[in-house]
């Protein structure tokens, strides 16, 4: 009996150290594919989905390996060579992900069937092994159909108390704090030592081995071909890095990589690109430079910094989530302009926080592909209208697929729900600035501005003129309760892809 009694004991360790590391595993998952697929609830899915379908799978597995080994050895060999796997998903996601990224690249095929093979391939197979562990420890502890009640009941508290401390310890402790190879390798680890300690002291070596393994530097997470990576980390909310081109130019990347959310340029403030529109635009509805700019989606400050140079009075509330991107800014990207105060909050809580009123606010928190749907509804255009001083502008920057304007027509639809005039610019091929305002705005009150505007601006003034437009027609008006912006942006790039 007190055999039985000490099996029981080390039972209830042993399920609550693999909760820890199934449900642990599952967010490190997540994290591993943001770098190459982004972090949207479309990604999400697939990780949690793929996770209960080999749980599944796994507890079924344990009731016939239970049935046919009943002994606490065969348990833990399979937990053993699941601890084994799941070390060792990090270095082949890696290899994998990139060539997947490759391909999906190549046809715009989306985040949906990436992430869904992605976390199908690596992480299934150990979370399967380990999912094995609840009916074949039931079998083991339950002494007799009495007591099997009580017993499968206690299994599955400690087991579920386990899967929350791996939650927790692996989102605001392992993953900030070492980073999402080694948290990998640490469940595992742990996971190894008490298979270990139920097989005997000969197979101390794997958890052993496995620790080691924590001393193996943390490589690039993605190959470039923009440049020479200077820097990258992963911070509380995305995977970050800091390109630096031949000439000194730099961009920042986030997560999949898909887009540049900022740039920097060693001698001129000016990009080329998308953020030298926020510089001319507010002209088509002002007349004269904003006393006082919002930018939701501050980044690494590539518009504050503009503003600083060509309208250093304009005072800048510059919105970023993620803190240490205001840090790289400071550090590669000259994020220096005086009248700037930046503001870490989410842009939305932000806003309905603030008591500023705006001449004009920038909405660029935009990730691509996909985007925060709290942030395409006609609730926080109504949210953004209130924050604006009177003749107040709100741009925003929709990003899509080249030749595809489905985005653009719902947030022109939702912007035209609140503001009384809604302009589109052109600006490139797979970016449009939408333009709303509540008082008057035109191409040609942008016109005449021009000869007002810093010399260099006036070329890029007279181009946005010429591009200068009513907003496209149709569209659906979203709103907080119904924003299917993810499924949106997945048929837009489907659709894309059948097209080329």
């Amino acid at each position: 009996m007190a055999s039985f009694l000490s099996l029981n004991r080390f039972l209830y360790v042993f399920v609550f150290v693999v909760g820890t590391g199934t449900l642990g595993a599952e967010i490190a998952a997540a994290r591993l594919l943001a770098p190459f697929f982004g972090a949207s609830t479309i990604v999400w899915a697939n990780t949690i989905g793929v996770v209960l379908i080999a749980l599944s799978l796994g507890y079924w597995l344990g009731g016939r390996l239970a049935d046919r080994y009943p002994h606490l050895r065969g348990m833990c060999l399979v937990v053993l060579v699941a601890a084994t796997l799941l070390a060792i998903v990090p270095f082949l996601a890696r290899p994998l992900f990139d060539l997947s990224v490759e391909a999906l690249d190549q046809i715009e095929a989306g985040a949906f069937i990436g992430s869904l093979f992605g976390v199908l391939f690596l992480i299934a197979l150990p979370v399967l092994l380990l999912g094995a562990v609840a009916p074949y420890a039931i079998r083991l502890a339950v002494p007799d159909v009495q007591h099997s009640g009580r017993v499968a009941g206690r299994l599955y508290a400690i087991s579920t108390a386990g899967s929350l401390l791996g939650n927790w310890v692996s989102a605001l402790v392992l993953i900030p704090l070492i980073g999402t190879q080694r948290t990998f390798v640490t469940f595992a680890a742990v996971i190894a030592l008490v298979a270990a300690a139920g097989l005997g002291w000969r197979y101390l070596a794997v958890p052993v081995a496995l620790a080691g393994v924590l001393a193996i530097p943390v490589g690039t997470v993605k190959a470039t071909e923009n440049g020479r990576v200077i820097f990258e980390t992963e911070t509380e909310h995305q995977y970050v890095r800091v390109v630096e081109r031949e000439g000194g130019e730099r961009l920042l990347e986030l997560n999949e990589g898909q887009a540049v959310h900022s740039l920097y340029r060693p001698h001129s403030v000016l990009t080329d690109n998308v953020w030298d529109g926020y510089l001319v635009l507010p002209f088509a509805a002002l007349e004269r430079p904003p006393a006082r700019i919002a930018i939701l989606g501050n980044a690494a400050g590539t518009t504050a910094r503009a503003y600083g140079e060509f309208f250093p009075e304009t005072r800048v509330d510059g919105v970023e989530i993620d803190a240490e991107l205001s840090e790289v800014g400071r550090r590669y990207f000259d994020m220096d302009n005086p009248k700037l105060t930046v503001h870490h909050d989410d842009a939305r809580p932000w806003l309905r926080r603030t008591d500023g009123r705006y001449d004009v606010i920038m909405v660029d928190a935009y990730r691509q592909p996909y985007i925060p749907f709290y942030l395409t509804t006609r609730e926080f255009f109504e949210l953004a209208r209130q924050r604006l001083a009177p003749g107040g502008a709100v741009i925003v920057n929709a990003g899509h697929p080249e030749g595809n304007y489905d985005l653009e027509r719902v947030l022109g639809a939702t912007m035209a729900a609140v503001f009384g005039t809604v302009l589109r610019d052109p600006i490139e091929d797979t970016n449009t600035l939408l333009l709303g305002t509540d008082g008057e705005a035109s191409a040609e009150r942008l016109r005449a501005a021009i000869p007002k505007l810093p010399a260099e601006l006036r070329p890029i003034a007279a181009t946005e003129a010429g591009k200068l437009g009513p907003r496209l027609p149709g569209g659906e008006i979203y709103t907080d309760d119904k924003a299917p912006v993810e499924w949106l942006i997945d048929r837009s790039i489907l659709g894309y892809a059948a097209e080329r």
